[in-house]
């Protein structure tokens, strides 16, 4: 098996790329925020959970007991989902800030303030609060970059109210962010009257026409696969695949994820595939390449070494921790590993795709935490009992496209620990 000149190849022209993207501060930002309100997302998607309970009951004392109670037991949705972009807003002017070496809680509130500012929708004196959820993501994101950037080209060039230092220090930092605050937010209102004036829509309705073939393009089959692709190339070359791919993928799959909860939430079909909580759970289940069945094989092995590995292993990739495989098989730059750990994620991404698709198993509803045992997060990512077989039988299948690969790296394991006990 000779794939030197291909693994060559994909060095040359792939490490660039994902070194690039790795230094961008405003992508890893955007993920890094976008990361940081799944928590809230996953809270949301519990709220939610007595409508599904009630929906697979149907009647009974149980189901008369949520139905009649059903708004205060999804109070909470509304204050987690139903404001998530806002909480993105936050995070993502947090994460940016920091690797500028600004104030960021300060940031934080600002960014807040400028998304509300061009995402709420005056209504009879009121304020509707429409695209301060899943709607108003890729809002937040020109909200907290703009407010990052504006904030540091104002500090850059001293356009900030300095105190004495005898000031205490609260007091001071209230002050400095006083005037990037008045600036970024007659900017936002800027943009607001542009918008409607020019385009006829409001902000987020604008950016969302901008952006709507990037949006459906990415929550389709060829999109979800080059995905997947890049992403186990990156890992096989020693670079943490999905660190680098999400900073472009979680934004989607996210809004995705939102858009899901609120139109199960409302009754109405759930149409999207690429979910951050379908990555995790079913995608990428045992960690990135699906390793579990590997790992398996490699505790059964006769190689001293491939056993030692996969014991050490079995535990983390039961919950989705694979590190110790692709550092201690290795998976890495091993050229019997390149085909089956880069490809057959592909194979079980097509087969998952069509499984849900077809309505053969549930789409996402909600989105559980990553790190679950197989099967378990996609129970609850689904509420569908045949989202855990198609799980497994994903498992059995990459155990499948591993084993004759796995053979021949054992051979040559054994080979060359019979050398070493020869030359002892």
């Amino acid at each position: 098996m000779n794939t030197s000149k291909l693994q060559t190849s994909l060095s040359k022209w792939l490490m660039p790329i994902a070194n690039k993207v790795e230094q961008q501060k405003h992508l890893q930002a955007i993920k890094d925020g976008m990361i940081a309100i799944i928590p809230i997302i996953i809270l949301g998607s519990i709220c939610i959970l007595p409508i599904a309970i009630a929906n697979l009951l149907g009647s009974g004392p149980v189901y008369d007991f949520i139905t009649n109670n059903m708004s205060i037991l999804t109070y909470p949705d509304k204050f987690t989902n139903g404001l998530l972009s806002l909480y993105a807003a936050f995070f993502i002017a947090d994460s940016l800030g920091k690797r500028y070496g600004l104030n960021t809680a300060q940031l934080g509130i600002t960014a807040v303030i400028v998304h509300a500012i061009l995402s709420g929708v005056i209504i009879e004196g009121g304020i509707g609060n429409q695209y301060f959820g899943a709607e108003g993501l890729f809002t937040s994101i020109v909200s907290s970059i703009l407010t990052v950037e504006v904030t540091r080209f104002m500090i850059n060039k001293k356009l900030v109210i300095k105190l004495p230092d005898s000031v205490p220090v609260m007091v001071g930092e209230s002050f400095s962010s006083l005037l990037p605050l008045i600036v970024n937010a007659i900017i936002a209102t800027i943009i607001v009257a542009i918008t409607e004036k020019v385009a006829g829509k409001v902000f987020p309705e604008f950016i969302m026409s901008i952006l709507a073939p990037a949006i459906k393009s990415m929550d389709t089959l060829p999109a979800v696969m080059i995905v997947m692709l890049l992403t186990q190339l990156l890992w096989f070359f020693g670079l943490h695949g999905p660190a680098i791919t999400s900073a472009v993928w979680a934004p989607f799959a996210i809004q995705y994820a939102a858009e899901n909860i609120a139109a199960y939430t409302a009754g109405q079909p759930v149409t999207h595939f690429f979910t951050f909580g379908l990555y995790y759970n079913m995608l990428q289940v045992t960690g990135s390449g699906l390793t579990i069945g590997l790992v398996i094989l490699m505790i059964k092995s006769k190689a001293k070494s491939l056993s030692a590995v996969g014991k050490v292993g079995i535990i983390p990739s039961c919950f989705g921790i694979n590190e110790p495989i692709i550092f201690g098989a290795p998976i890495i730059l091993n050229p019997f590993m390149f085909i089956p750990f880069v490809f057959g994620p592909l194979v079980v991404t097509i087969i998952t795709y069509f499984a849900m698709t077809s309505g053969l198993v549930g789409m996402p509803i909600a989105n559980p935490p990553s790190f679950l045992p197989p099967g378990v997060g996609a129970f609850i990512m689904t509420l569908d009992w045949k989202s855990v077989a198609l799980v497994f039988v994903n498992i059995i299948i990459m155990t499948v496209i591993y084993y004759p690969f796995f053979k021949a790296m054992e051979a040559d394991e054994l080979k060359k620990e019979q050398e070493y006990e020869s030359a002892m």
